[in-house]
């Protein structure tokens, strides 16, 4: 699974680098070494805007645990913070939005954590590690969005009724994640993530192709900070070298 990534790029940085048309610069989030699910994180997407007009390229926040559009309760999101790729083309809380909804959600790394078993000398633990490319460049881990309106919010204040969520595609761990953990967020190659992010394009198969074999490997993982466990930690110091 993928329950805690990193993700400190400015949105400037981001528009460049996705080739974003659309980006409303009111929109603002921290950078942040310790994202976790509900947070608002960055997405990449496209669609038209509200009201019509042609398919644009989007920066915007989504909030992170997907809210199928027939939840009567949006607490279901903190559940849906990940769909197997293996599944997702046909699980009802993710198969609408995997054919007309996908999206790129831009990471500087990913944590996993490792089971270390006591010793005499010390206890058992669970030792973060973070996940990146050995390149250092940014990850495009592919994703989904939904929308959901809130009834309890009155028709009159329409644009507050409306929450907009994701969920990151999750695979089996190849590299030096494997290692570390079975799961690991699915990294869209940079050849295909137009493709991704098509609207037009809806053909299950043919998107599901995109997503396999893998865009993955040449990954580092090195432990870090045991900060990163308490999600109140944050800061570039969760980075900082840690001995496993």
């Amino acid at each position: 699974m993928c329950g805690r990534y990193v993700s400190t790029r400015a949105p400037e940085d981001l528009v460049r680098l996705f080739g974003v048309t659309d980006w409303n610069r009111q929109d603002a989030l921290e950078p942040s070494w310790n994202v976790a699910p509900t947070d608002d994180v960055w997405a990449v997407l496209e669609r038209a805007q509200r009201g019509g007009g042609p398919v644009g390229r989007q920066l915007r926040p989504l909030r992170w645990g997907l809210v199928p559009s027939w939840a009567e309760d949006p607490g279901i999101g903190a559940r849906m913070i990940n769909a197997r790729v293996e599944t997702v083309h046909e699980k009802p809380a993710f198969r609408h939005a995997f054919r007309k909804r996908r999206c790129l959600l831009p990471a500087d790394g990913f944590y996993e954590w490792q089971q270390i078993s006591a010793t005499d000398t010390a206890k058992a633990r669970k030792q973060p590690y973070f996940i990146s490319s050995e390149d250092g460049q940014v990850m495009a881990l592919a994703g989904l969005y939904e929308f959901w309106r809130d009834p309890a919010v009155a028709e009159d204040d329409e644009p507050a009724a409306w929450w907009t969520t994701c969920t990151i595609i999750t695979t089996d761990a190849t590299d030096a994640a494997g290692r570390i953990h079975p799961r690991m967020p699915l990294a869209v190659a940079p050849d295909r993530r137009d493709a991704w992010l098509d609207p037009a394009q809806q053909d299950p198969d043919r998107l599901r192709a995109l997503l396999n074999p893998p865009a993955g490997g040449r990954l580092d993982a090195r432990p870090v900070s045991l900060a990163v466990n308490d999600v109140r930690n944050n800061g570039p110091r969760l980075l900082d070298p840690a001995t496993p």
